[in-house]
C-alpha cells in the first residue's frame, strides 16, 4: 500500500526500540523519517516500508540545528533516544535531559501536532540513581516545552535485539555460574518490543490521552532468578545460579569502572536500579494507564517470543532442536 501524507519523525529510528516504532508506523501508511547519527549504517530501516516511504537523516541531540531539520515538516515526533549508561558527551543529562527538551521545543514549534516520548518505569527524580532521575527530568522536561505529549515508561525490553536475554545467554557460553544479584529477588515485568512500537504507533494515531504518562509492562511478572533459569533453559545450557550480595556487586562495578562499558558487567548506577522491582504501579493500573490503554491488550509473553532468538546459543547449533 502506498505511504499516505501522514509524515512522522522517529529519533532513535534505528535502535533497538526505534526500529519496532518506524515499522509499526509504516504500517499505518506514515511516511518516516528516522532521525539518527550514522544514517549510513541505518539502511535496513528502508524495506519496512514501500520505496521511498522510510528514510534516514543525521541528527543528533546535542547539536540544536539537526535536530530543528529534523522535524521539519512532522506531523508527528516520537522520541526513543536512550542511554544504559554514559560515554563521554553521552551523558544522561544531556540525552535524557537536554536531548528530550531540544526535541520537545523544536516539535513545538514546527507545528508538529502529537509528541510521543520513550521514557523508563522507574523515572523518579528522587531515586539514588543518574539513570532514574535523568528519565523523570527528561519527561518535565517535555511536558514543560509540550504539555500534550504522551509518555510511554516501558519495563526491561525483550527482543531478538535486545540486551538483556541474549547478554545472559552469551554469559553463559563462558562462564560456570551465572550472578542472583541479590539473590535474585528483583521482580521485572518484561515486555516485547514490537509490542512498545505498536504502542507507540496507536499513541500516535489517537488511543493515548495528551499529557498522560502511560507504564508499559508485559503479561508476566518475574523475578530476576526466574529471568536467569529461562535464559538458561532457552540456550540448552545448565548452569550454576550463584546469589551474590549488592555489596558484592558494588565492589566489582566500582573495580570494572575503567573498562569500556560493552565489557563492564554492571555499573554502580545499574545496580541501584537492580534493587527496586520494575513493575507496572497500581496506580497506572487502576487510571487505565498501561499498554492494554494503548490498543494492545494481549502483550505477548516471554515464552512466545525468547526461545526463537536464543537458540542459537544452543551449545549442540542453533537448530538441534529439530534434529530426529
Amino acid at each position: 500500500m502506498a505511504a499516505t501524507g501522514k509524515f512522522a519523525t522517529v529519533f532513535g529510528g534505528s535502535g533497538f526500540v526505534g526500529r519496532q516504532i518506524v515499522w509499526s508506523l509504516a504500517r499505518r501508511d506514515y511516511r518516516v523519517r528516522a532521525a539518527v547519527r550514522r544514517p549510513d549504517l541505518a539502511g535496513y530501516l528502508q524495506p519496512m516500508g514501500v520505496v521511498g516511504q522510510v528514510h534516514a537523516v543525521q541528527a543528533n541531540l546535542r547539536f540544536v540545528d539537526s535536530v530543528v531539520r529534523a522535524v521539519e515538516g512532522a506531523e508527528t515526533v516520537v522520541n526513543s533516544v536512550g542511554i544504559l549508561a554514559p560515554s563521554g558527551a553521552q551523558t544522561f543529562h544531556e540525552v535524557h535531559v537536554e536531548g528530550a527538551r531540544r526535541i520537545a521545543k523544536a516539535a513545538r514549534e514546527a507545528g508538529a501536532k502529537r509528541l510521543v516520548h520513550i521514557s523508563a518505569i522507574g523515572a523518579n527524580k528522587d531515586s539514588n540513581s543518574r539513570y532514574a532521575v535523568s528519565k523523570a527530568e527528561g519527561e518535565a522536561a517535555v511536558l514543560a516545552e509540550f504539555p500534550s505529549a504522551i509518555i510511554l515508561r516501558p519495563s526491561i525490553v525483550f527482543g531478538p535485539e535486545d540486551q538483556f536475554f541474549n547478554r545472559f545467554a552469551a554469559l553463559a557460553r563462558v562462564s560456570p555460574i551465572l550472578p542472583l544479584v541479590g539473590g535474585g529477588r528483583t521482580k521485572f515485568q518484561p515486555v516485547f518490543s514490537g509490542d512498545v512500537g505498536e504502542a507507540v504507533a496507536n499513541a500516535v494515531t489517537g488511543e493515548g490521552k495528551p499529557g498522560a504518562v502511560y507504564e508499559l509492562g508485559g503479561p508476566q511478572v518475574v523475578t530476576f532468578r526466574d529471568i536467569l533459569e529461562a535464559t538458561l533453559r532457552y540456550a540448552g545450557r545448565r548452569k550454576v545460579l550463584l546469589p551474590v550480595p549488592f555489596w558484592m556487586m558494588r565492589l566489582q562495578a566500582l573495580l570494572t569502572w575503567p573498562l569500556p562499558n560493552a565489557v563492564r558487567p554492571i555499573t554502580v548506577d545499574q545496580l541501584r536500579l537492580l534493587k527496586l522491582d520494575n513493575v507496572v504501579s497500581d496506580a497506572a493500573k487502576s487510571e487505565d494507564r498501561t499498554i492494554a490503554s494503548l490498543g494492545v491488550p494481549q502483550p505477548a509473553s516471554i515464552e512466545a517470543i525468547v526461545p526463537q532468538y536464543l537458540e542459537r546459543f544452543n551449545p549442540k547449533g542453533q537448530y538441534a532442536s529439530y534434529r530426529v
